[in-house]
């Protein structure tokens, strides 16, 4: 199998990352075995690219990158390669920032690539969310946004978050695409329907002609789902949810103990 060049997807947050937040030097070795082999590696991530270009520029990547899942694909190195920007209208926003100030919501947060807006002043959020220092506007997001938004993020308690899910079900179902981030997060992430981390990465198997077969994607959470049910090896972390070991080909170790690097090492002979 390690003959044929691959394309190697890999999710950040509880994949790649120990919880630390820091990619281990083993796994760092083997990412840069595999490429000396010939394989491509790419990161997808739900993170925006401002707070991923860290760990793209320290695993020394030269492909393009899904970032918001899938909601922004693009190529660091080589700006000829295309930009896939795909927000969310703005009306259906407005519509939806309405109904979270109905359920009484802790705070609604846009982010438009490298902008983030703040319903509410949140100096906690401010600190995170300010990492590859965006433009931040903080006030009421329906007198504040004048364009169509690339994700949103609702955070409430559990009870509310529940509500709003419904609502987005019943209401939004054909517009938006949204998830719920795991305990101890009660916050609701949505992008525009149809699109997913898959979808970024078919763009980057096309443009490097890898057929699905050579595609190996490893993940976590409910927003790898479909990359994982796309790629031609599935690969679960050993600390995934239920759903995402269930839908992947394989279970690897957690994120703590090198499971990406461990696959692959004895997946493509490393």
């Amino acid at each position: 199998m390690s003959r044929e060049q691959h394309l190697i997807a890999i999710d950040l947050d509880g994949t790649l990352l120990k919880n630390d937040k820091t990619i281990s030097m083993y796994t760092k070795k083997i990412i840069k075995k595999a490429k000396q082999k010939g394989h491509i590696v790419c990161i997808a991530t739900g993170r925006p690219y401002r707070s991923s270009d860290l760990y793209y520029h320290q695993l020394e990547l030269t492909t393009p990158i899904v970032n918001f899942n899938g909601a922004f694909v693009h190529h660091p190195k080589d700006h000829s390669w295309g930009t896939y920007h795909t927000p969310l209208s703005l009306e259906v926003v407005k519509e939806i920032v309405e109904v979270s100030e109905k359920h009484r919501v802790q705070n609604v947060l846009v982010e438009i690539l490298d902008e983030v807006y703040f319903h509410y002043h949140d100096e906690k959020l401010l600190e995170i969310f300010s990492m590859g220092n965006p433009e931040i506007t903080i006030g009421d997001l329906k007198n504040h946004l004048k364009k169509d938004v690339t994700s949103i993020l609702i955070l409430s308690d559990k009870q509310h978050v529940e509500k709003i899910c419904h609502y987005l079900s019943s209401v939004h179902a054909k517009v938006v695409n949204h998830r719920r981030w795991k305990e101890p997060w009660h916050v609701v992430e949505i992008i525009k329907y149809g699109v997913n981390k898959a979808v970024g990465l078919q763009k980057i198997a096309s443009y490097y002609n890898i057929p699905q077969e050579r595609i190996i994607a490893f993940g976590d959470e409910d927003n790898d789902l479909e990359m994982l049910q796309y790629a031609g090896l599935g690969v679960a972390m050993g600390n995934a949810i239920p759903e995402v070991k269930a839908a992947a080909n394989y279970v690897t170790k957690t994120n703590e103990e090198d499971g990406v690097a461990l696959f692959l090492q004895e997946v493509l002979t490393l």
